[in-house]
């Protein structure tokens, strides 16, 4: 994966947004950058910066640890931004609703539900309005949040919020701590609103004080009221929600009473309620961060100081969170003090030493590094001119030296690293020089591209990935939703190019064990000597498969090891060369842009090097228009030939020389067993041993291991193989068991809507009647699992690859008596697929979990 963009330029514009959007794979988004804080504005006696947009719901958001999508320059905006708890992220741009074929489904097959479309709500007023609102669901209510056109400005025009503000008000007054009198639809609307209006001013008109006094009088009355401050998962939901609001609204500098009573509130009993967590959170994520650029705030905060105090206090009485999951909480505080400091004046006086003491009383590096990196970051941008007194004038040079201490210069590559041993720094000094000639024997190139600049690299290397995201992105401005990054821009003379990965907790047969060392060099060497310009004009074109395909190929031709992946793609001909050529970051997942990126590029290497060369021949040049010419004009010309070529690959034809490991699995509750199906390729020598990691610390040497969990989850297995010459080759594989106990709760806002190794709990249905959902499966997910357990009843499970699933509609089903059933299908391609439980006789308090 790459970045091209300007360090200098990462580094000192970084923060310019709003976004609450953490720099880790789980986290990373776009979002609109904006002008200069108050403060800052003040200085230069020109106000021209304008309040970041409210906003949008809380959506899932998925962690991997695979290279995952190679994205666009990150931007600025989006370093250092406030956390959020694992697995959820912030919508800060609107997107179409989906799935759009389930609906259609839905409406064909599907048994009657409450309608949910845009005209329901805006052809409503009134009385009529509320009503509709709050007998909607809650996951319907969401959906407004991406209307747009003449559906935003019927729904969102001030007249129907004032309508909603008012119902708001009325019911807040009596909040009985929970959601029964579905008080939380009102408040979503609400938030919606502000959303959709802000992304669609023209639409839906004005909003004017009227709107916020009548949304400030239901804030009153909701935060006046006895139960707001249950600590509940019931009430947790409600008061996040309505804490956004005061956001929202833009009326914080109201509300610095109750933000200080959230956070102090705060103690570790709250950890039992996870919704409870997550509204203490909103304090510190919407308001108290984005705040700042309210000169309405700021003058609260300068009358009134002491929610800075309360900031510092929490992030120093709560470190014991920096090692466990609520880690998000500590940091966010440090992050709201810090930036607190740059309003200037004598809010800035106050912060001050406030500021410095967290840093002064946090280690940089080790498990509560991420309290210090946060806060030394945003103390650096929003009060930059104090940079000597807080020790942060050259933060990524002080982190750099406590987190990556060992150096090697080999040749014109200086490595940096964590925890590499001298052996470990010369076997990957050696890597990186050995694939020097291969690059260039590979691609025929004539040298460097003339007039490009960053003929020395720096390569990073942390010990583990969460140090990688804890410290990378704010040395070298790198996005880390991903395995590894290269950052530089050969058209700029200052930069200096760096690649930036981690170690794997498990063998993955690379050099030192440095995940993607090969695959992050080739884009180096790609760079300086095959594609002339920066980032955006390489992009220019659809030329992904060869960006990302060559630096797949070459990793693992260079190294001599077996695309595995690849070549279980390649069995399935997913798709056409043709299609492969189209490739761009943002129609390709992960499955397209590697696997397939490495059988386009070595079938285009083996079979038709001409047109490479031809390729690159342009690319070298700049000529991208007419690099892409030479493989677009192809059609599909070559498709046939390629697919035939596939079966060959697949059969054994593209595999290295020598071992290759290979292993099936076979999971049943907690324990999993593990057939080894590892080859011998072109070779004289036989397979000798084995070793399996699991993935929880445990191994095993023998051939055909079964090993229990102590828990459910996914665990990544690794076999690494050795055969009678001495040679190894190593495979990981994910493992997903279970214990009895039900998967998380699946966080898509559509309730019907199932996920990756989650459950939908509490399900119940009358006899004779279905319950629907839908998954949608990514391309590469070979196998689905769907499960039903639990609850009372008989309820029989459907599946349908293309519809809605029935008793007279499925393609697989488990019909045992009772609500235990599970069927696990094969997949071929990503796309929607559909289940459904139908209810033999009624059923309640069943859990569907689905797998892959």
């Amino acid at each position: 994966m790459r970045l091209r963009q300007s360090l200098p330029l990462l580094v000192a514009a970084a923060l310019a947004g709003s976004a609450t959007l953490l720099p880790t794979p789980a986290l990373a988004a776009s979002a609109a950058p904006v002008a200069a804080s108050p403060a800052a504005a003040t200085a230069a006696a020109s106000s021209t910066a304008t309040a970041p947009k409210p906003f949008g719901p809380e959506v899932a958001a998925s962690s991997t640890e695979d290279m995952g999508r190679t994205a666009a320059p990150l931007a600025p905006a989006l370093l250092g931004q406030a956390l959020q708890p694992a697995g959820t992220a912030v919508q800060t741009a609107p997107h179409p609703n989906a799935p759009t074929a389930a609906k259609h489904a839905l409406t064909a097959q599907a048994p009657a539900v409450p309608s949910c479309t845009p005209a329901d709500f805006g052809s409503r007023s009134g009385a009529d309005l509320v009503s509709f609102v709050q007998g909607s669901t809650t996951d319907c209510v969401k959906t407004l949040y991406n209307v747009t056109g003449t559906d935003a400005g019927n729904i969102f025009k001030q007249s129907q919020m004032l309508t909603i503000a008012n119902a708001f008000r009325a019911q807040a007054a009596n909040y009985t701590g929970d959601n029964s009198a579905n008080i939380l639809q009102l408040v979503l609307f609400l938030r919606a609103g502000y959303y959709v209006q802000s992304n669609n001013a023209s639409a839906v008109g004005p909003y004017d004080a009227t709107l916020t006094a009548a949304v400030k009088a239901g804030l009153d009355a909701f935060f006046a009221s006895a139960h707001r401050t249950d600590v509940s998962d019931a009430n947790g939901p409600v008061l996040s929600e309505v804490l956004v609001l005061t956001d929202s609204a833009n009326i914080q500098a109201q509300y610095l009473n109750v933000y200080k009573q959230v956070l102090n509130g705060y103690n570790n009993d709250y950890n039992a309620f996870p919704k409870m967590v997550s509204a203490v959170n909103a304090v510190l994520w919407a308001p108290l961060w984005r705040a700042n650029w309210n000169p309405a705030y700021v003058s609260a905060v300068t009358a009134d100081p002491s929610v800075i105090t309360t900031l510092a206090n929490f992030a120093q009485n709560h470190k014991d969170l920096l090692t466990t999951p609520n880690a998000f909480l500590d940091v966010n505080a440090g992050n709201d003090l810090a930036r607190t400091a740059g309003d200037g004046g004598s809010v800035e006086t106050f912060a001050k030493p406030l500021v410095k003491q967290v840093l002064d009383t946090t280690p940089i590096s080790g498990a509560v590094g991420k309290l210090y990196v946060y806060t030394a970051y945003n103390a650096n941008q929003y009060d930059n001119a104090q940079c000597s007194y807080y020790g942060t004038c050259d933060l990524p040079g002080k982190l750099t030296a406590a987190v990556l201490p060992d150096t090697l210069v080999c040749d014109n590559r200086t490595i940096r690293a964590e925890a590499l041993s001298p052996a470990d720094l010369a076997t990957v000094c050696a890597s990186l020089r050995g694939e020097d000639g291969f690059f260039h024997n590979l691609v025929k190139d004539n040298g460097p591209i003339p007039g490009q600049y960053g003929k020395t690299i720096t390569l990073a290397v942390f010990s583990n990935r969460d140090d990688y995201l804890t410290y990378s992105w704010a040395i070298y401005g790198n996005s880390t939703d991903n395995g590894g990054q290269t950052v530089m821009d050969v058209t700029d003379p200052n930069n200096r190019p760096v690649s930036v990965m981690y170690q794997k907790a498990w063998n993955d047969g690379f050099p030192a064990n440095v995940w993607n060392l090969n695959h992050e060099y080739t884009h180096y060497l790609d760079n300086i000597y095959d594609m002339k310009g920066n980032f955006t004009t390489e992009t220019s074109v659809p030329d992904i498969w060869w960006i990302e395909g060559v630096a797949e190929y070459e990793s693992y031709a260079y190294r001599g090891t077996t695309d595995t992946q690849a070549m279980t793609e390649a069995a399935t001909h997913r798709y056409k060369l043709s299609t492969v050529f189209q490739n761009t970051y943002g129609n390709s997942d992960t499955v397209r842009t590697y696997p397939w990126g490495y059988l386009a590029v070595r079938y285009m290497i083996e079979k038709h090097p001409a047109d490479v060369h031809a390729m690159l021949d342009h690319f070298r040049t700049g000529d991208y228009q007419g690099g892409y010419a030479v493989y677009n004009n192809l059609g599909t010309s070559y498709d046939a030939d390629f697919d035939t070529w596939l079966n060959a690959c697949a059969a054994g034809a593209c595999y290295a020389d020598g071992p290759t490991a290979l292993f099936g699995q076979s999971v049943d509750g907690a324990t999993v067993t593990l057939t080894d199906k590892s080859v011998e390729t072109n070779s004289q020598a036989s397979l000798t041993s084995w070793h399996w990691t699991f993935g929880d610390g445990a191994t095993s040497d023998e051939r055909n291991p079964v090993h229990s969990y102590a828990g459910p989850g996914t665990y990544t297995v690794a076999l690494t193989v050795t055969d009678s010459a001495g040679k190894s080759a190593s495979t990981p594989s994910s493992v997903t068991v279970t214990t009895g106990a039900a998967l998380p709760t699946c966080t898509d806002p559509r309730t019907d809507a199932l996920g990756q190794n989650c459950s939908r709990p509490n399900q119940a249905r009358t006899a004779g009647n279905l319950d629907y959902f839908y998954v949608y499966l990514p391309a590469g997910t070979t196998t689905l699992k769907v499960s039903a357990s639990g609850g009372t009843g008989s309820a029989s499970l459907y599946y349908n690859q293309d519809t809605w699933a029935s008793p007279s509609a499925y393609t697989a089903s488990s019909t045992n008596p009772g609500t235990t059933q599970t069927l696990t299908v094969t997949n071929s391609a990503a796309g929607y697929r559909y289940i459904s439980l139908y209810a033999n006789t009624d059923f309640s308090g069943v859990t569907v979990s689905t797998q892959y």
